[in-house]
């Protein structure tokens, strides 16, 4: 999942001996866990996120045409009001569906971030300005598995563009191809990135295409019609 690092093998060493009076079972119990809160929480889901996606808090900035990108991952305490702004755009509305107060925003985000780490919140900065929101998702493990023929380890991404200066002037499908590129990278394992834009929405679905994306198929799904998209790593070069 992360990239291989070069490492050496220890040589032959003598195994302590050890007995079943040396060792303690530890176990934490649930009050125990309770108490130490938030921290342990934390820990557990990022620990499960690098079992499924890597560690894609810790992917470095990339430079871009339109400027210095990364992705941070999404705090609710700092970052709800803005994500919850860009949700009541309109246009992010029609597709999104989660306009509404703070709250609508937050059941959203919950689940990824306190789940078993196969979907994993980020906001884009832009030359230090946040300006989009992503998902990235294990897509396999997602109920849109139910309706493409899932491989292992396929990898989706969703996308909204919060601003709308950066909107409509190719600024989404660049960083569609950068962060398309960084889950290349970084996720060996990971041999499509796959999005499923709705059909209807043709800006998102253009960009895609612009970042070296291929239409493969209409889907239908429960909530919307979807274009699936994807982007193989044996011909990312190409496109």
């Amino acid at each position: 999942m992360p990239p291989a690092d070069a490492h050496t093998e220890p040589g032959p060493a003598e195994a302590p001996v050890t007995s079943a009076e040396d060792t303690l079972d530890l176990r934490l119990s649930e009050e125990l866990l309770a108490l130490l809160g938030d921290d342990v929480r934390a820990a557990e889901v990022r620990s499960a996120a690098s079992d499924l996606l890597g560690d894609p808090a810790g992917w470095r900035p990339v430079t871009t045409s339109v400027g210095v990108f990364q992705l941070v991952p999404v705090r609710l305490d700092r970052d709800l009001a803005v994500l919850s702004r860009w949700m009541n755009d309109p246009a992010v509305a029609a597709f999104w569906e989660l306009a509404g107060s703070d709250a609508v925003t937050a059941e959203h985000l919950r689940p990824q971030l306190e789940g078993d780490g196969r979907s994993i919140p980020f906001l884009g900065v832009l030359d230090g300005l946040p300006m989009s929101y992503w998902e990235i998702y294990r897509a396999d493990l997602d109920p849109l598995a139910r309706h493409y023929p899932a491989r292992p380890h396929d990898t989706g991404v969703h996308l909204l563009i919060g601003g709308v200066n950066n909107r409509g002037r190719g600024v989404g499908a660049t960083l569609l191809r950068a962060v398309a590129d960084l889950v290349l990278d970084h996720l060996p394992l990971c041999a499509r990135v796959v999005a499923e834009p709705d059909l209807r929405n043709t800006p998102s679905v253009a960009a895609f295409l612009s970042a070296g994306f291929r239409f493969s198929a209409e889907v239908e799904m429960p909530a919307k019609r979807a274009a699936l998209m994807i982007r193989d790593r044996t011909h990312r070069a190409q496109l």
